[in-house]
Order: structure tokens, then sequence, then C-alpha cells
């Protein structure tokens, strides 16, 4: 398998944009339980535990390097959202616990700056 440089470029800034919204979640109280978590249905980018809530956060980061397409919220349509459930689901079968879920989206914008979408579906 071949990777161009845009696939690289891509995963380089999915990447990194995960790294940020990790540091930007730790400093507002959560906790990472997972990064790149990878399932049968697919991968989740972060679970993180919201202890003053009482929940578990399951967080679809997107990164854009523009807005010419749209907002990174704006990405998660009925597909992801349908993974994410299914995601969570082994998620509670692999732990033995069944927490009380939510799922979120993290838009890391063009400019750096974060904004974060809490029971975003």
């Amino acid at each position: 398998m071949s990777f161009s440089s845009q696939d690289v470029y891509k995963k380089a800034l999915g990447r990194g944009g995960e790294k940020r919204v990790a540091e930007f979640l730790k400093a507002r109280g959560l906790k990472i339980l997972k990064t790149n978590y990878v399932t049968p249905f697919g991968e989740a980018d972060i679970i993180a535990e919201d202890k003053a809530l009482g929940e578990i956060a399951f967080i679809e980061v997107k990164t854009r390097s523009s807005d010419s397409y749209g907002t990174p919220a704006e990405a998660v349509g009925t597909k992801k959202r349908e993974k994410y459930r299914k995601i969570a689901a082994y998620y509670w079968m692999e732990t033995g616990k069944e927490p009380n879920a939510r799922f979120d989206v993290a838009e890391v914008l063009p400019g750096g700056g974060i904004e974060y979408l809490t029971y975003a579906f």
C-alpha cells in the first residue's frame, strides 16, 4: 500500500488535532481513557471520563486546514454517528460496565482554536 504526500499530510493534521484536543480536555478536568481506540466497527478518536458529570465522552475530533468544505462538525453525518454508537457498545462490552455515555465533537479550527460541542449527537 502506498501513501501520497496528501495522505501523509491529512494523517499528521488529524493526529496533531487529536493531541491538542486531548490537552484541551485535560485542562478542563477530563481524564483521557483511550486515544485512537480501534474496534471492529471503526476507531474512536478519544474516550474521556468526565467525573464531574459522571459520564464517559466518546469524542470525534475534526481538524481542517480550511473551512471551504464546511465546518468539521458538519462532517459528522449519520454514518459516523451510528459508528460511534457501535464503538460505545463495544467499549461497554470490553470493559464490562455500561457507563453513562455522551457523544461529543471537537473542532480544531483553521486558526488553531478549538470549538467543543458537548452532546453533539
